[in-house]
């Protein structure tokens, strides 16, 4: 079992107490639970908290083809999308393996949520030495941007 969110981390974020994040995060080691990994067994889960108080979760879904692996956060938000449509917006983020592996969300999955995060978006991952709970904008500085004006 995965240790709860970083409360110290909590004091810049607080509309987001630790009882919601580690609420998330148990919802995101649930998830794991249904991952389909039979090739590399790193089951992920993870759970998206929207403005709206919702969550939604989902896991990773492997295939003998790596390239076309869905992850854990892209099939939430995914899954949030079809189900409400492209104006959902997160809040927060948790992640959790049933592998306790350390696991930032990777680099396709940071993109994807880009287009979603509110600008006070949280991250709560596995992290080497323990659980990290970092800004959505510290684990992803750089997201592309398709300016269509200049």
């Amino acid at each position: 079992m995965l240790p709860d969110c970083e409360a110290d981390s909590l004091r810049t974020m607080p509309e987001l107490d630790k009882g919601t994040l580690d609420r998330l995060h148990e919802m995101a080691r649930e998830a794991a639970a249904h991952a389909y990994a039979p090739y590399s067994k790193f089951y992920v889960g993870a759970a998206l908290l929207f403005e709206d108080g919702s969550i939604v979760t989902g896991c990773n879904v492997e295939n003998m083809s790596y390239g076309l692996t869905s992850c854990a956060e892209r099939n939430s938000l995914f899954r949030a999308i079809s189900e409400r449509g492209a104006v959902v917006r997160i809040r927060a983020i948790a992640e959790a393996n049933r592998n306790d592996a350390a696991s930032p969300p990777c680099g396709a999955c940071r993109q994807v949520l880009n287009e979603f995060v509110t600008a006070d978006a949280v991250v709560c991952f596995p992290g080497a030495t323990g659980p990290e709970t970092q800004s959505f904008a510290e684990i992803f500085p750089y997201g592309f941007v398709l300016e269509t004006e200049r």
